[in-house]
Formats: C-alpha cells, structure tokens, sequence
C-alpha cells in the first residue's frame, strides 16, 4: 500500500494525467456529495470512455446522478463498511470523490442514532479522526480507511481537467483599482484560513473583513456577509489550501455561487486559476453579467507583482 504525501502539487497531477489516460478506460468509483461537481464529472469522464459507478450520500447527492452515471445507487452517509463492499463487488480500479458534505450534520443532537454508524465507521473514526473534525482530517481518514481494502483515490481532476478555471476575466465586468486592493488583501488571508483548514473564503470590503467561511459553506458565508454589510459591494476571495489535495474539497464556484453574491449584494469574485473547479463556466459567466458581478480567475505571483507595482 502506498503511503506518499497526500499533498500533490497541481503540477505533478497534470503531468501525470496523460501516463494515466494510456492505460485506456478505467472503472471509476464516485463518492458523491451535494451539488453539480459529481454530475459534471460523471458526464465528462463516461464522455472520456470511462465506466463510472456513483455511490451518492443519501440526502445529499443529486438524482441526476441516476442517469449522469453508467450505474447509480444511494448509501448512507455513515455506513462506511457498505459502500466499501458496493465498491469492491463493481471492480473499479480507482475512487473519487466529489461534491459537498453537509458537515453540520455532525452537530445535531443525537447524531449517533440519527447516522447509526457501522463499524467500519466507527473504526475508522476513533482510529484516524477524533483528534479533531477538520475537513483534512476526516477525509484523508476516510481515504486510509478505504485503502486498506484496496480501494486506492485518485483526483477526479485527471479525468475532467476541463472543470478547472483558467487565468483571466470570465465576465465583461473589471474590478476597479479599489475592489483589486480588497482582492490582494483577502488573498493572503484566505490562503491563511486554508492553511488553518478553517474554510476557503473570504469576504472582504474596503480592506475589512465582513466574513470568514467555516463550517457553514461558501453559499452561507456569503448571505452572512450581506446581513453584516447592508451596503453590499463587497468582494469575494475563494483560494485553494497551501499544498491543497487535489483528491478531494477542491474550492468550487457556480451559477448558485453568484445568485447568493447578488441576493447578498456582492460585486466581485476573485478565485485561484487553476485550482478552481468553476461549474458552467459559460452559465456562470452570463448570469454575472447579467448582474454586474465581476468574475477574474487570478494567481498569487500576478498580485505579489501587483503589491510591488
């Protein structure tokens, strides 16, 4: 069993991704959480030649997933051991995971009886995740927990490398001189929260913090962020972790990321090129415009060079 580094650069991902493609169609296990990100998956790696076997959370996958996936079924969310032997009996030769994972589910009252964990759960938990509740924490766990039957994770990224956004303006809309020095100054700050594995957002107005995303999600922190700052036009910065996994919580925005901006009265959307999934880019960008929100895919040395200027 291999016990390298989780933390893969981008970079060594990309430049494995053609090696992984000569081996020819896989079988592909999908994890799935909440959201669009599994479904757009799905669609594009069956598009690649791929077979693509969904296990979706129960309460919280899509059931566009049904027919996005060669084969689909539910599984609960606490029933590890389950969704192990589901895996292993479809021989895929890879697992993925994608989509969100409500995680304040493991804050309600008697969350025990309400997830009725199996053992595989329970070992899992108790050996690799009590220390703290942190999303790396947990999900590098389940990833050991897995791969002691074999199941070995792999980046949905090298097999749908088109989700993620390029450098530049998605929108017809500039953030002004002002909205790009809130954009420099939430940079580093998320970068930090990152690395802190708080959250991956920051919303940021004339150089004050208005939120910081916790457990609660980027969608909530935003709406969060309206109610502390009436005036609205302030500026969103979501970034990747530092040494981000590229296996899993991939910082992810949408037309859903845009209506919460314009509903809270968000202006900008500054998110890391490269290391951003954007879903529809083209759907995105439209309703954006249509608001006035300006969207622009940046990257850390462009604004050291901007700070220096």
């Amino acid at each position: 069993m291999s016990h390298s580094n989780p933390h893969i650069s981008l970079r060594r991902e990309l430049a494995e991704f053609p090696s992984r493609l000569d081996t020819g169609p896989l079988r592909l296990g999908l994890l799935a959480g909440g959201g669009e990100f599994p479904v757009r998956f799905a669609r594009s790696a069956r598009q690649a030649g791929h077979f693509v076997y969904g296990l979706g959370v129960a309460g919280m996958a899509s059931d566009e997933l049904f027919s996005a996936c060669d084969e689909f079924r539910f599984a609960p969310l606490a029933r590890m051991g389950k969704a192990i032997r589901l895996l292993r009996k479809a021989r895929v030769d890879r697992v993925v995971m994608a989509g969100k994972i409500e995680k304040t589910v493991l804050f309600h009252p008697f969350r025990w009886l309400r997830l009725l964990p199996d053992w595989r759960t329970i070992h899992m938990w108790y050996r690799f995740a009590r220390q703290n509740k942190k999303d790396d924490t947990i999900l590098l766990a389940i990833i050991r927990e897995f791969e002691r039957d074999g199941l070995v994770f792999d980046s949905a990224l090298n097999f749908a490398p088109e989700l993620l956004v390029k450098h530049g303006f998605l929108t017809q809309r500039r953030p002004t001189p002002a909205q790009w020095k809130d954009i420099r100054f939430g940079w580093d700050l998320a970068r930090e929260m990152g690395r802190l594995d708080v959250g991956q957002t920051v919303v940021v107005n004339d150089t004050a913090v208005i939120a910081v995303e916790a457990i609660e999600g980027t969608d909530r922190c935003i709406r969060r962020a309206g109610d502390l700052c009436r005036r609205g036009g302030f500026t969103v910065v979501k970034v990747a972790k530092p040494g981000q996994d590229m296996r899993f919580d991939v910082p992810t925005v949408g037309a859903e990321t845009i209506r919460s901006m314009h509903e809270a009265g968000g202006r900008v959307l500054a998110i890391e090129a490269g290391m951003t999934i954007i879903i529809s880019p083209e759907e995105t960008a439209a309703l954006a415009d249509k608001f006035g929100i300006a969207i622009v895919a940046v990257n850390a040395e462009e604004l050291a060079l901007q700070s220096a200027a």
